[in-house]
């Protein structure tokens, strides 16, 4: 499974990016605007720290104007992935870039036909919000599986991308159910390797060889 950062903080994917684990990006407008920082320039900077997939969301609503936003975000590198919302201005969106080469991400994904219907179109990734159905008190990994069960059905390439996750059972979760990515804020990320018994461990060698050796 891929691992991405959900976020527009530039430490904070320079960090993840150094632990060696990194394949992408993916940000929105709340992050960019967390930021202070123009979105162009901000995405541009990003690009130049992971040459991986970076998700770059559209402020547009409407088919036109998302499909001139969306070229003028693909320019600034190679590497952009334009983010969609799953809306039929959306997907008709969708549809016209993956025609002209672009890759797209097809955000806000909150049921398994959204899905099917944007993978048709040639979304290069779906991002199905899990944390967010588990709020509205219904399960988000079952839609993970809906999804998967129907990519696997009929062959289609589109990446599931796992989003709005919590916490690290989430990430887990997401593994087991084959997602093929998975992105999350950097404080799940430090949290991932750790464990108190891995603690324990450590300090118990270092006692152990402190008692022997001095």
């Amino acid at each position: 499974m891929e691992l991405y950062i959900d976020t527009a903080n530039l430490d904070q994917i320079r960090q993840a990016h150094e632990l060696g684990v990194l394949d992408g990006v993916t940000t929105n407008p709340t992050l960019i605007a967390k930021e202070g920082v123009d979105y162009g320039t901000r995405l541009a900077d990003i690009c130049k720290v992971v040459a991986g997939p970076v998700s770059a969301e559209v402020i547009a609503t409407t088919y036109h104007e998302m499909l001139a936003e969306g070229k003028d975000r693909a320019s600034i590198a190679d590497n952009i992935v334009v983010k969609l919302p799953s809306t039929i201005d959306g997907l008709r969106a969708c549809k016209a870039l993956s025609d002209q080469g672009v890759r797209t991400n097809m955000t806000l994904c909150f049921q398994a036909l959204q899905a099917l219907m944007v993978a048709k179109a040639g979304a290069y990734l779906v991002s199905p919000f899990i944390g967010r159905i588990d709020d509205i008190g219904e399960d988000g990994m079952e839609l993970i599986v809906k999804i998967r069960q129907i990519y696997d059905n009929y062959g289609l390439p589109t990446k599931v991308l796992a989003a709005s996750i919590r916490h690290p059972n989430h990430l887990l979760q997401c593994a087991l159910a084959g997602a093929d990515v998975a992105t999350v804020p950097f404080a799940v990320i430090a949290k991932i390797m750790n464990h108190p018994l891995t603690d324990i461990g450590l300090e118990q060698f270092l006692a152990d060889y402190r008692k022997a050796f001095g």
